[in-house]
């Protein structure tokens, strides 16, 4: 595997271009055996997707263990009945890049997977271009509480172009979230982001401040960002199943005096929010906070 030209831009910046360019053996055009045995018990999926308007998404996933299935080394489906008002079917019929982070917060185990998607109203069929893990950097530990399908209130969403009172504070208090990015001619990517509550400064309604800290130094997502800005992040109330979507557009900001408001940062990312999607009810699963990640920075 080869990186593209913004993520080399990026890395060399950062000064690792030699050490990403170590690390390229562990991204692999199929689905390995650790891999197929992580996916076999997970419930949580985060996809990437791009509309008909170029504008990208990230769309939260659940089902039962293993609902992510894998069908041969190069071909999974995802046994999921997509919710109509989240933008990930309608997008996939338009544009079939998709990019997947399958996460177990329980045990701090991360999977990227990124390829070509066919989808229809039962599951998503997904032909793999790259699969590789993450280290456990940042993931603060949840556990699943309990399945509450028979008790799931209505699904309702909320359309906005600016972050109510309510969604400011939502972010505020966050200590993860999921960032979407998209690359022209290499396809759709997925990521987590995660810290200590506070570490997204919420600007104004429009605007979004939070940083980059210390990770596998390959900038898949911010090698996107270079090339396209165009991004989508995911907020999960872990507690209530709620879903909150923004989609925007995303602006490294490389500079030292800025970096020294947030600790721990190596960079930051400004996101201009253009569109606001809040989902009540996306999900039947509800999450147990554990503990934070014992090398979250501050």
């Amino acid at each position: 595997m080869s990186f593209h030209d913004g993520e080399i831009t990026v890395q060399t910046q950062a000064g690792v271009r030699d050490e990403a360019q170590r690390l390229c053996h562990v991204i692999s055009s199929t689905i390995k055996p650790s891999a197929q045995e992580f996916l076999c018990t997970q419930q949580l999926a985060v996809a990437s997707t791009v509309d008909v308007n170029g504008k990208v998404w990230a769309s939260l996933l659940t089902g039962q263990p293993g609902f992510v299935q894998v069908l041969n080394e190069q071909n999974l489906q995802i046994n999921v009945t997509l919710i109509h008002i989240d933008p990930v079917h309608h997008n996939l019929q338009n544009n079939n890049d998709i990019g997947l982070l399958v996460i177990d917060l329980t045990n701090r185990r991360r999977l990227r997977l990124n390829g070509k998607a066919e989808v229809n109203h039962e599951n998503v069929k997904v032909q793999i271009q790259q699969a590789f893990f993450n280290c456990p950097k940042y993931i603060q530990v949840r556990h699943i509480e309990k399945t509450v399908t028979d008790s799931l209130g209505k699904t309702e969403a909320f359309i906005r172009d600016t972050l109510s009172d309510t969604n400011q504070l939502w972010i505020a208090q966050s200590d993860t979230f999921f960032i979407a990015s998209y690359h022209p001619e290499s396809g759709a990517d997925a990521s987590h982001r995660g810290g200590f509550p506070g570490f997204v400064q919420v600007v104004n309604s429009n605007k979004l401040v939070f940083p980059d800290y210390s990770g596998n130094n390959m900038f898949q997502t911010f090698g996107n960002l270079i090339v396209n800005p165009k991004a989508g992040l995911l907020f999960i109330d872990f507690a209530q199943g709620h879903t909150l979507q923004l989609t925007g557009k995303a602006k490294v900001i490389w500079d030292a005096e800025r970096l020294s408001e947030f600790a721990g940062a190596q960079r930051l990312v400004e996101f201009d929010i253009e569109q606001v999607l809040k989902i009540r009810n996306a999900c039947s699963l509800r999450w147990q906070f554990g503990e934070y990640s014992p090398v979250n920075p501050g």
